[in-house]
């Protein structure tokens, strides 16, 4: 193994590869007590693994190696916001699945900012976290590499992101589902609030439900695409910039409920009448959904399920193991909006 420390800090999982031994064992000898490390291997391989941490010059992150070998039994959640309803329940999900294996979690707002959400992880750190779940992940941040380099355990929720383990629903499936379905009801002129750009659930849903619309033999202009905030006041805005366009569509994508909800608001402002004059489908199917007064068609999510999962990966994570992302399978609930 060349010594590029200069370049990146040698990992565990760069020893663990040289060596052909699994990263859980590397981790146990150098990091354990005496009597665990003598447990986790032979003497022989043990002193292997010591000489070539040596002579590569491998040196844990203190905070990090404070966070594996005395542990709170306390996980760290980090969320845009804890009034999104989405979020609650996938942080509900994550409460049960903790206290299950004996643990406990505290969650904190970073308010979809990254420099929040770097202030926030900092400050769930120096509470001596085990591991970090973070809901709040943006395709274009630095801060999960950073704590990737810094040997920091977590796991992501809600939003994937590429190279990092995370736990969602299958977003591009759900765009699918909501494409066939309008193609299906016979829709010709189409919409799509879109969301925000960095976050993937945006990028995902929209860009599949956009792909399967062309390859089922629609069309769909860009400017029929706009990209807003996910709360009410965001797809109100978006929907009032796709009327103005003058390409009235006969169905509009929102791709999360609370957008939906408000472009609902705004066609009503315009005379027309949601699921006569133009289907509305959202994202996520909340409770929300179907008790509207014109109930509203939506892509359920396993909320619950995905912030259940967040824990069992981190728990994986925390022994040393290699996890793979886990994708949830959504189903279209279909109401009233787009029947």
């Amino acid at each position: 193994m060349e010594n590029n420390t200069s370049e990146r800090a040698v990992t565990l999982k760069d020893l663990a590869r040289e060596l052909g031994i699994h990263p859980s064992t590397v981790s146990r000898v150098l990091h354990s007590d005496p009597a665990s490390a003598r447990g986790a291997a032979s003497e022989a391989t043990a002193q292997r693994i010591r000489d070539l941490a040596a002579e590569v010059g491998y040196s844990p992150d203190p905070q990090a190696t404070s966070l594996r070998t005395r542990r709170t039994r306390l996980l760290g959640v980090v969320v845009p916001r804890l009034s999104d309803l989405v979020l609650a329940i996938m942080y509900e999900g994550i409460e049960d699945a903790a206290a299950r294996v004996g643990y406990s979690a505290f969650v904190t707002n970073s308010r979809d900012d990254e420099r929040e959400q770097r202030r926030k992880v900092e400050m769930m750190l120096a509470r001596r976290v085990d591991g970090l779940i973070i809901g709040d992940s943006h395709l274009d941040g630095d801060v999960l590499p950073d704590l990737r380099r810094r040997a920091v355990p977590f796991v992501l929720m809600n939003r994937r992101h590429p190279g990092f383990p995370s736990a969602t629903c299958d977003d591009i499936r759900g765009g699918e589902l909501v494409a066939e379905h309008l193609w299906d009801k016979g829709h010709q002129q189409v919409a799509v609030i879109a969301g925000e750009p960095y976050a993937s659930t945006a990028v995902d849903r929209t860009s599949a439900f956009v792909e399967r619309w062309r390859e089922l033999g629609g069309d769909i202009a860009e400017d029929s695409i706009v990209w807003s905030r996910f709360d009410t006041q965001g797809g109100r805005e978006a929907a009032e910039k796709i009327l103005a366009s003058g390409k009235a569509p006969t169905a509009v994508f929102a791709v999360n409920d609370f957008a939906a909800i408000g472009a609902m608001g705004a066609l009503r402002a315009h005379g027309l009448t949601v699921g006569r004059d133009c289907a509305v489908v959202g994202y996520n199917d909340t409770s929300l959904a179907a008790e509207l007064p014109i109930p509203l068609s939506s892509v359920r999510s396993p909320m619950a399920e995905i912030g259940r999962n967040a824990v069992r990966m981190l728990q994986g994570v925390l022994r040393g193991e290699d996890v793979e992302s886990v994708r949830l399978e959504p189903a279209l609930q279909v109401r009233e909006s787009s029947a």
